[in-house]
């Protein structure tokens, strides 16, 4: 059995008493003495801190960077400029989800943010696919530690330890200066529906930086956070999580994520089997669905429509906002319409649904 990684920060959250668990090949707090409620409530009424140390982020530079970033990635990072970053998909030249990503445009090239299961396997595919082209590619995941700070106020709190303009820093923007006197890039993006940052800093800088958050902001109520709240404020919003709600199995375009999939610009990989999916109209679809009764949603469960076999739940859970079941499903391409009555079996009992357009949780305080 391969041994566990360590973030940077597996030391804070050890001594803060943190419930430890494998993920994506790291011993990760899955939460704190606290417990994953009020975790989640926290980042939704004041502010949570999260490590996301596990990330990857691999740097393409070079005269023919953009050019291997258009090949490999299904948006159009031809429309960036720098300081923007860009949600996309990385696919197989069957259209199967590779993974999905964020393309940072930086001063001197790229920088694609992938997910910590996927990172070598992420690498290694743009490695392979950038001897075509005039460029570099670095995988610089063990050199740089990822925190983020969501929650209402989180630019309240993270004010107080940067000179960085936060107010003019928009939605999926970043900016580079120094947070606790050293130095970040500070990016408006997230994963929990609120408005925050996420602060990539030099993995040696980390333990500095995290307790300088915490201190800074305990009078705002900033409490850390572990994957739990996580997984439960991105189901809320409706934001797929990879290995459960996408997969190589699975195309972009099955799984809504059409709005970053641009089939009109130049050849990527991928690209000619989903305009030829496209045509040919999709089998199923991924949606979210709330329950209409009390039921605790799992990954795996059947989901029946018109009393037969339609799909299976990828992700679920009782919203602790809402007090209800919610979760995202594939589900056959005619049930996917919003409102339509569906069953989620939950322990081999029919459970009232209904297909809902995510997200569910409508107050965030996310700035887009």
């Amino acid at each position: 059995m391969e041994e566990l990684k360590r973030t940077p920060l597996w030391e804070e959250h050890r001594s803060a008493g943190a419930k430890l668990v494998p993920f994506a090949g790291y011993d990760m707090p899955v939460q704190y003495r606290s417990g994953i409620i009020a975790e989640h409530q926290a980042v939704r009424k004041f502010a949570g801190l999260f490590d996301v140390s596990h990330m990857g982020e691999i740097d393409i530079t070079g005269p023919q960077a953009l050019d291997l970033v258009q090949h490999v990635t299904t948006n159009d990072a031809s429309k960036l400029e720098y300081g923007q970053a860009q949600y996309s998909v990385m696919c197989r030249p069957d259209g199967g989800a590779i993974d999905d990503c964020i393309v940072y445009r930086m001063r001197d090239g790229y920088m694609i943010v992938v997910n910590a299961s996927n990172r070598v396997k992420d690498r290694d595919w743009i490695t392979h696919h950038a001897q075509k082209f005039d460029c570099e590619v670095t995988d610089r995941s063990e050199e740089i530690a990822l925190i983020a700070l969501q929650g209402p106020r989180a630019e309240q709190i993270l004010g107080r330890l940067t000179d960085a303009d936060l107010p003019a820093i928009a939605y999926y923007h970043f900016a580079e200066g120094e947070v606790a006197g050293l130095p970040a890039i500070i990016s408006r993006t997230g994963y929990t529906g609120e408005d925050g940052f996420e602060l990539y800093i030099d993995a040696d800088a980390a333990v500095k930086v995290w307790r300088k958050l915490l201190e800074v902001g305990a009078a705002e109520g900033l409490t850390p956070a572990g994957l739990g709240a996580r997984d439960s404020l991105r189901l809320e919003m409706g934001y797929a999580l990879y290995g459960n709600d996408i997969d190589e199995k699975r195309t972009p375009l099955e799984a809504g994520l059409g709005w970053v999939t641009k089939l009109d610009k130049p050849d990527f990989i991928g690209a000619d089997a989903l305009r030829k999916l496209k045509e040919q109209g999709l089998r199923q679809r991924l949606v979210g669905f709330v329950l209409k009764e009390r039921g605790f949603p799992r990954h795996g469960y059947e989901v029946r429509g018109n009393g037969q076999g339609a799909g299976e739940v990828t992700s679920g859970t009782v919203s602790p906002s809402l007090d209800k079941g919610v979760g995202l499903a594939y589900v056959a391409s005619e049930l996917s319409k919003p409102g339509t009555a569906i069953e989620i079996m939950v322990r081999d009992k029919p459970v009232q649904a209904e297909v809902t357009r995510p997200p569910f949780y409508k107050e965030g305080s996310v700035k887009k």
